[in-house]
């Protein structure tokens, strides 16, 4: 952190504005340098821009001097005209000035390491830069705005109070302490078992709003999966011909239902083949289905034999029996008695009737809202998250069940600590900061 990094922090291309950011312990030399002396703190200064080889751009400047800062150091932004030409002699007059390119995400990971943000914050400004729907956007909002770093606070409280009384009872046993100290640890250690599980429980709905809802439609060859894809999304994205067997693997298809990102999938017909390319592409579509957070089975309401129901379904999947325009087939009746069975939700439609089409798209706005919404927004949003939760539960519930061994409940107490402290950064290994970092743009 003894260099001084610059990078573009808006896209690259023909645009009316481009800002180039600088931060470092030579970031006011560097104003100084290519544009005169610094502007007023947090003011911005209109600025010819220029070096030893002449002028490059009339810019707007902005000083933030350190602490006071995104990064917490020397910082400062040049807003210039967005052309390609103008920023690159910008940015070749920065580094000409003996400054560095800053790698992916090392201005938040500055800000990180100045203790400007939590890990869980700057995680949540990543998500906040990639946000597509309206439900990212709040959720990423949320985290960058503390929400998982205050209910570690909460927890944290819990944590010392509960460790306080053990370590009593293990630092003083001939002294006036009470006999029963160590047991007034176990209400904060259930308060807090109670607040991880309903954290725990949570963070598939945050990483599903993250990545978004995964939808497979599954079923026989020529049962219309790709017809209604291609309906749902109102586009030709799937392949649609007579010959069984046209989809062959998995084709992904990004919507947004009610704010939220969906993951829709047309899936390979399922049937046993000999057929090597389409063997493989079966298996794709139970891996997806199984994995999905809702199925759609496709059944072809006018064939006379129907395939029984695919076993990766569950209740409250869907069981669409399309071409309801033509002639009912003899084995309809079964499909509809398997999916009742299974507790499917059943819709008899066309898939090239745009009004049956609007049915589907509802019941499935209606299944993503009542997975996905709530009165409150997860606070853990990320597998990294879950992993560090399930570690400090296990600890705490172990610690619970300790009897009479204060010392071993108060490691337990600590452990758990500790894995808690790794959500928010306050103690991390590098590769996991690394790790971290490294999915952020250059710029931020």
């Amino acid at each position: 952190m003894t260099d001084t990094i610059y990078a573009t922090a808006t896209a690259a291309g023909r645009a009316a504005v481009a800002v180039v950011r600088v931060s470092g312990p030579a970031a006011r030399a560097a104003v100084k340098a290519l544009a005169g002396e610094t502007p007023r703190p947090r003011l911005a200064a209109v600025r010819t821009l220029g070096s030893d080889s002449g002028p490059i751009d009339q810019a707007l400047v902005l000083w933030f001097p350190g602490p006071a800062s995104y990064t917490g150091e020397d910082s400062a932004e040049f807003h210039v005209h967005g052309g390609p030409a103008v920023v690159s002699r910008l940015l070749e007059a920065l580094s000409g000035l003996g400054l560095r390119l800053a790698e992916p995400g090392e201005f938040t990971r500055r800000a990180f390491e100045n203790g400007k943000l939590d890990l869980a914050q700057a995680e949540g400004v990543a998500d906040l830069i990639e946000a597509e729907t309206e439900a990212q956007r709040r959720q990423a909002l949320a985290q960058v705005e503390g929400a998982l770093g205050r209910a570690h606070q909460r927890w944290r409280g819990d944590l010392i109070e509960a460790l306080a009384n053990f370590e009593a009872a293990v630092d003083f046993p001939d002294e006036e302490v009470p006999v029963e100290v160590a047991d007034r640890a176990r209400p904060h250690l259930q308060r807090l078992i109670a607040e991880l599980h309903l954290a725990l429980a949570d963070v598939d709905r945050g990483e599903r709003i993250r990545e978004g809802f995964r939808i497979a439609l599954v079923g026989a060859p020529n049962a219309g999966k790709s017809t209604l894809l291609n309906a749902l999304v109102g586009r030709e994205a799937a392949i649609v011909t007579a010959t069984p067997g046209t989809t062959r693997d998995v084709i992904e298809v990004p919507l947004r239902l009610a704010g939220y990102k969906v993951l829709l999938a047309d899936t390979a017909g399922l049937r046993d083949t000999h057929d090597e390319i389409e063997a493989e592409g079966v298996r794709r579509a139970r891996a997806w289905a199984a994995a999905a957070d809702l199925r759609i089975w496709v059944v072809d309401g006018a064939s006379s034999a129907i395939d029984p129901p695919p076993e990766e379904l569950s209740a409250g999947d869907l069981c669409v029996i399309n071409k309801s325009d033509l002639n009912p087939g003899d084995d309809t009746g079964r499909a509809v008695v398997e999916a009742r069975a299974l507790e499917l939700e059943l819709h008899r439609i066309s898939a090239r009737d745009t009004t049956h089409v609007g049915v589907i798209l509802a019941a499935l706005t209606d299944q993503v809202l009542q997975r996905l919404s709530g009165d409150e927004l997860p606070t853990a949003t990320r597998l990294r998250h879950k992993d560090l939760l399930t570690e400090a539960l296990a600890r705490l519930e172990h610690a619970l069940a300790v009897d009479g061994s204060p010392e071993l409940a108060a490691e337990d107490v600590r452990l758990a600590g500790r894995a808690l402290d790794r959500i928010t950064g306050a103690i991390d290994p590098e590769d996991v900061l690394d790790r971290v970092f490294a999915t952020f743009c250059i710029g931020k």
